[in-house]
């Protein structure tokens, strides 16, 4: 039973250890991106087709 005591403290440990290395990770701006917001503006406007329509030749034909 003391087995399960000290693995269960020891990944307490480890979990806190890795929740200050994320903190601290996202507090020095090791997380932001400079580069993409700057990109970003180049593909907003991606070129839009309109769907062709269908047309029956049979319509456009007219007897006389």
């Amino acid at each position: 039973m003391s087995v399960i005591y000290l693995l269960i403290s020891i990944s307490i440990v480890v979990a806190v250890a890795f929740l200050y290395a994320f903190i601290r990770a996202v507090k020095s701006g090791q997380y932001d991106d400079d580069y993409t917001p700057s990109v970003r503006m180049l593909f907003d406007d991606e070129l839009i087709t309109k769907p062709k329509t269908i047309t029956n030749k049979k319509e456009e034909q007219k007897p006389i």
